[in-house]
């Protein structure tokens, strides 16, 4: 009997991640929500910023929100935080479990560094660590007094970060990696920063002390950046689904990044102004900028890819190249030994199959560099290209 543990470890690992980051972004929406629907009515108890009426499941809810902190506090009183703790351990764990475990077949891209998987490793590591020190730094400094100077700080580390992570990568390890490390700085601003600073107004409160403002406006602060960053962290952590984000390649993946960072901040700006009770021109242009900041992204990517051949390809051409760089992974019994079966039960093995994978093939091999994994065989742009031409041609 055979059993393949590293593939129920990621299997379980994936769904306690999938779990524990659902509620962890349920609860931040929720409360960004909450935050920004209170409204300021007469009669509010003393010390209340605001309160916010809601109905749910048959019921209605009345939540009144205090500018420090209420003079007691009751016994029970509700955390939240496990829920991103356990996002990024499992996260982790299954970085562990699939790249690191597998780092000749799905970190390192040999045609960009030729790296070891101890170097490979230690470089992620590297990244995901010094990342979020710098991050920290940035909101420590005096750079951090100003909103919109320490988004945009924020913004071009990350752009950065991209930009070094593709000249070291695969695109598919780069950009989840970009994703990994901004998912780091999130948790790290709950378990550094928000839940630290709530301890220590409950310990204030504790010995009749008032609490320092400043602690919750740090605190929000950090919050304000998670529920910013929630939406393009999604896509990029599931970017692997998608190689056609890829097509920038080691060039341009950095600006890929970009759009997707700032597309995602417009959208979630759009439903921060609606909670706050923004109406009219200030929701107006969110939408738009970011339908047309979407189409730049996919006209941008469309213009990285220009077929190198002009002719005519034959049958032979593009099965040989099928068979050099794709059947080691996309057959009946792979050869690679980090398979047991082809991958998504795709096998490769004859032009027939070829041609039913058509759209597949384009968006992984020739659109982008996404397979081979790694490159693992060197296709080269003219194989990609010659491969393209062939399936252009069956499809006229």
């Amino acid at each position: 009997m055979i059993i393949p543990w590293l593939d129920w470890a990621s299997l379980a690992i994936r769904w306690l991640h999938l779990a524990a980051g659902i509620a962890w972004i349920g609860t931040s929406f929720y409360f960004i929500w909450l935050d920004r629907s209170l409204r300021v009515r007469e009669n509010l108890p003393t010390g209340v910023q605001g309160e916010s009426w809601s109905v749910h499941g048959g019921g209605f809810y009345h939540v009144q929100k205090y500018a420090v902190a209420p003079e007691a506090l009751p016994d029970d009183l509700h955390w939240f935080k496990y829920e991103a703790y356990f996002t990024w351990l499992s996260g982790f764990a299954l970085l562990i479990v699939l790249y690191y475990f597998g780092a000749n077949t799905y970190l390192i891209d040999s045609t960009r560094a030729d790296l070891t998987p101890t170097m490979a490793i230690g470089i992620s590591v590297a990244f995901l660590i010094g990342s979020w020190g710098l991050y920290e730094a940035l909101c420590r400094s005096p750079i951090g007094r100003s909103t919109t100077v320490l988004a945009s700080s924020v913004l071009v580390l990350i752009l950065v970060s991209a930009f070094l992570l593709t000249q070291i990568f695969s695109d598919r390890a780069a950009f989840l990696h970009v994703g990994a490390l901004i998912g780091t700085i999130m948790s790290a601003n709950v378990f550094v920063v928000i839940i630290p600073n709530q301890k220590k107004v409950v310990a204030d409160l504790l010995e009749k002390k008032l609490p320092d403002p400043s602690l919750g406006a740090h605190a929000r602060q950090r919050s304000l950046h998670n529920n910013y960053l929630t939406l393009p962290v999604l896509l990029l952590m599931v970017s692997a689904h998608y190689p056609l984000l890829f097509s920038g390649g080691a060039a341009w993946g950095w600006l890929v990044v970009g759009f997707i960072i700032v597309i995602g901040a417009i959208v979630r700006h759009f439903f921060n102004t609606h909670h706050t009770g923004g109406r009219g021109v200030q929701l107006i242009w969110q939408w738009p900028l970011a339908i047309i900041l979407g189409l730049g992204l996919i006209f941008f990517i469309a213009s990285r890819h220009e077929l190198r051949f002009t002719g005519q390809v034959s049958d032979n051409q593009a099965f040989n190249i099928v068979e050099q760089h794709c059947v080691s992974c996309h057959a009946a019994h792979p050869s690679n030994p980090a398979f047991k079966t082809a991958p998504a039960g795709v096998v490769l093995d004859s032009l027939a199959s070829i041609r039913q994978h058509r759209t597949n093939i384009i968006s992984q091999a020739v659109m982008s560099q996404a397979m081979p994994l790694g490159n693992a065989t060197r296709m080269t742009p003219e194989e990609r290209s010659a491969l393209g031409q062939w399936l252009q041609q069956t499809a006229d």
